[in-house]
């Protein structure tokens, strides 16, 4: 908390210079520099966003995403040790906040399907519903979730296995086997090749 209240209580100074490294920009902001913080949240919001939405499948589901992880990087800056790449940690942040959302969205969806039984009525599919299914029903989704994460981490976003691995908390030989996986399923070898 004592971060956040830093950070709030900080004098806001003009944006550092756009050359600045992340690095710069993360000394900065866990001294309470709200224009480096921001600088950090400018640069790094579309990895985070692109990353919540190829794995969730839903661009409301990633906004929420983003909005969370946004809020929690005030307290959770001052935890990176630059042990990997900013971006890395960041993600393996995005990913925690996916298996969350997912969690919650889970228990929700239960609950209100409950309800809709006992009231005998359920509310009409909108678009997220159709989107969804559409998407569920692409290569991708036909993947295992520890699959899935990582074919988004390596393919969507073009982390090495190395920067994958640091990110979701396993070994790099663990990212190449399921690569290998990914590749021996049918329908994805002609389109993840070898390179990955």
């Amino acid at each position: 908390m004592g971060g956040a209240i830093q950070l709030m209580t900080a004098e806001v100074t003009e944006p550092p210079d756009g050359g600045a490294t992340d690095d710069d920009l993360v000394s900065l902001a866990t001294q309470g520099n709200r224009a480096a913080f921001e600088a950090l949240l400018r640069r790094h919001y579309d990895l985070m966003h692109r990353v919540a939405w190829r794995m969730t499948g839903s661009r409301t589901d990633a906004q929420d995403i983003c909005q969370d992880v946004c809020c929690a990087l005030v307290e959770r800056i001052a935890s990176f040790r630059g042990e990997a790449k900013f971006t890395t940690w960041l993600v393996g942040i995005v990913r925690n906040a996916c298996h969350d959302h997912h969690r919650r969205h889970s228990t929700l969806t239960r609950l209100k399907g409950h309800l809709a039984v006992l009231a005998e009525m359920a509310a009409p599919p909108d678009g997220r519903d159709l989107f969804r299914r559409s998407w569920l029903a692409s290569e991708l989704a036909r993947l295992s979730p520890l699959l899935r994460e990582t074919v988004v981490l390596v393919v969507g976003e073009g982390m090495t296995h190395a920067e994958a691995a640091t990110a979701l908390g396993v070994s790099e030989s663990t990212i190449s086997g399921r690569m290998h996986e990914v590749r021996r399923q049918a329908g994805l070898a002609k389109d993840i090749g070898d390179e990955y």
